[in-house]
């Protein structure tokens, strides 16, 4: 047991924030703390780091914390360097400070033995060597420079002054500080913020290997479960321990849930069959013995808490669009975006129905790609095309966070501000589908935390009902169940969707096809987020083949220290091929059956004269042959993959 807190309560002013809170830390665990915002995570983290103290120390019930001897807490605070003007390098060198002194010692232990060479020097001498190695000490330069490198520096901006850094890049700077120094206990708070999506990979087998304890608070659901193996969960200021990572704390919790409903109902029709019984026989001479008995039997059951459904409460929006847009979206051929200079060039299609991920390394132009297509910032070269009866609205994370509205505004006013025709009733219950309540209307904007700037941006841009949605990561500030949410949301959304978003589970259940930006080109994959990794691994097993026919096996790297090999499973590819074929078959033979009838209520005399609907019907045929290209196409593309894999 590294860390241990028994019977905590925490309390700011006269609220309660935590209250009996029973917490382990053991050995090399790495622990997720989830919970809905506002629900104290991150207040217990300050906890566990020591910036808060419990509120019940002088209570006579046995509480506490404890710790198996002196363990290092590392703690990804406020960032706030103390001189600007020094370099990234001489910053995260500091976290080398046990390093350098065991470095010292030694040297100085070497010049005493030229001179004398004792058995207790050389005893002090032999561990400071085993403590260099538990420190990494021999390669702490090249630890240094892979990791830099691995949050997206080169190894020019060590020279850099770290003022000269942005906000984003400091906290990046502060968080290879705090992975270098590799304490104890490591707590991180939403550490996959500002990290692109190779970074976070990264990110993930580095931790799953660090051999100490790590402590996570994350709303990122892929991270916690390729990184977590123990969940505890913070609900109506408790908290619970569940093994397991994320996806196995759903499950479990829900599998109590409904083992805690079914024994609380049998309880309680035991009780009420009881007191039936007493209240029939308590007058009866014969029955007094028995019905003191079924009520001694009644005060002696453990009661069965009645079970609280966990707080499910979130925005429930849902819209349709304006307008039908025809099945051309959005066509892009050789744009180049960028400010000053080209960051990257780019083309894809968008049709009608398609959700579109934009993911990759940060840097390449991704946020100005939405940009660009909106107006925001001009292109520097190609062209794009909005399609026919195309109607788009756009959501900027940054600018709903960072918001300019008067902070003494309510949200009731600034969203009528937007939409000033609609009555009172329409506005209110536009705010209440997302979450603004009857108080949280009259809610002051200054006082609004990241999660309700989020909301309220997505509310003004789905009042505008559009067919168009091009989100800039709407997911960012926003709970679990806000994610999920707005997951179903989109998934049910009868328009096109465009994004980008760093969150890899949200991506999984939103996207259907995926424009990726790498450091060698722009590509666009019409497949799932599963089928894209599964494609990106046989494009890197082939280039990992051609390259070994050419210079033979690659001799190791330092990087096989912290990266996690990828292992290719031939027999699960060809299965999931087969799936696929067998689905678009599927898809193929049903838009078949529905092009016939199309032609069919064409040929139908009694709609020779209704030009309209003639239109609507050969636009909807024309969409249908369209789509069995597509499958066509797809379904030569899996045969060949399969041709290829035998």
């Amino acid at each position: 047991m590294r860390y241990q807190i028994k019977h905590a309560l925490v309390q700011y002013a006269a609220d309660t924030i935590l209250e009996d809170v029973n917490f382990e830390i053991r050995d090399s665990e790495k622990i997720a703390v989830v919970g809905r915002n506002g629900c104290g995570k991150t207040t217990l983290l300050k906890l566990i780091a020591g910036d808060l103290t419990m509120g019940n120390l002088d209570s006579d019930e046995e509480c506490g914390i404890f710790m198996a001897g002196k363990q290092r807490i590392g703690f990804l605070r406020q960032i706030s360097f103390e001189n600007p003007e020094t370099t990234a390098k001489e910053e995260i060198k500091k976290a080398f400070a046990p390093v350098f002194a065991c470095e010292t010692r030694m040297k100085e232990l070497e010049e005493r033995m030229h001179q004398e060479e004792t058995k207790a020097l050389l005893l002090e001498y032999a561990g400071l060597q085993n403590q260099m190695e538990a420190l990494r000490g021999y390669t702490w330069r090249q630890d240094m420079e892979i990791m830099f490198q691995k949050f997206g520096f080169s190894l020019e901006d060590l020279a850099r002054p770290i003022g000269s850094f942005s906000g984003g890049q400091q906290t990046k700077v502060a968080f290879i500080k705090l992975l270098l120094s590799r304490p104890d206990i490591m707590l991180l708070d939403e550490p996959t913020n500002h990290l692109d999506l190779p970074t976070i990979e990264w990110l993930e087998n580095y931790l799953k290997e660090y051999d100490r304890a790590v402590v996570i608070v994350s709303h990122d659901r892929m991270f916690l479960d390729r990184v977590a193996d123990v969940t505890y969960e913070i609900e109506y200021h408790r908290i619970k321990r569940y093994p397991g990572n994320y996806s196995a704390f759903v499950a479990r919790k829900e599998e109590d849930m409904r083992k805690q409903e079914k024994d609380y109902e049998e309880q309680q029709k035991e009780m009420e069959r009881l007191t039936a019984w007493i209240e029939k026989w308590k007058n009866t001479p014969t029955k007094v013995a028995a019905t003191r008995s079924k009520r001694m039997a009644i005060e002696h059951m453990v009661k069965i808490e009645k079970p609280r459904r966990f707080d499910t409460r979130t925005f429930r929006a849902r819209f349709t669009p304006r307008l039908e847009s025809y099945t051309d979206v959005l066509t892009v051929k050789n744009l180049k975006i960028g400010y000053e200079k080209e960051l990257s060039q780019v083309s894809f299609q968008l049709k009608k129905g398609e959700r579109l991920a934009v993911l990759g390394e940060n840097g390449k132009g991704k946020s100005t790609l939405l940009k660009t297509l909106t107006g925001e910032v001009p292109a520097l070269g190609g062209s794009f095309s909005i399609g026919t009866n195309v109607e788009w609205g756009y959501f900027d994370q940054q600018r709903a966070v960072v918001n300019d509205a008067d902070p003494e505004q309510t949200v009731l006013d600034n969203f009528w501000e937007e939409y000033p025709d609609l009555l009172r009733e329409d506005v209110r219950s536009a705010l209440g589908s997302f979450l603004f309540s009857q108080e949280e209307v009259m809610k002051k904007m200054g006082q609004l935390s990241g999660g309700e700037k989020v909301r309220l941006a997505l509310c003004k841009l789905f009042q505008k009902r559009p067919n168009l949605l091009i989100l800039d990561e709407p997911t960012n500030h926003m709970d679990m169940v806000g994610k999920e949410a707005l997951e179903m949301m989109l998934k049910s959304f009868s328009g096109t969707v465009l994004f980008v978003s760093h969150d890899r589970y949200f991506i999984k259940q939103v996207a259907t096809e995926i424009l990726e930006f790498s450091e060698e080109q722009v590509k666009q994959y019409t497949c799932g987020y599963e089928d894209f990794l599964l494609e990106k691994n046989k494009d890197g097993q082939r280039s990992s083949n051609a390259a070994q026919g050419k210079k033979g096996a690659p001799e190791p790297t330092i990087e096989d220290v912290f990266d996690k090999k990828t292992y290719y499973n031939p027999g699960k590819i060809k299965s999931r091929l087969i799936r696929q074929l067998e689905k678009y078959e599927t898809m193929l033979a049903e838009s078949e059956q529905k092009a016939a009838e199309l032609q069919m209520r064409l040929l139908d005399p009694a709609l020779a004269a209704d030009y309209q609907k003639l239109m609507e019907l050969q636009r909807q045929l024309e969409e249908e042959e369209h789509r069995q290209e597509s499958l066509l196409e797809r379904m030569l593309e899996t045969e060949n993959e399969l041709e290829e894999l035998a």
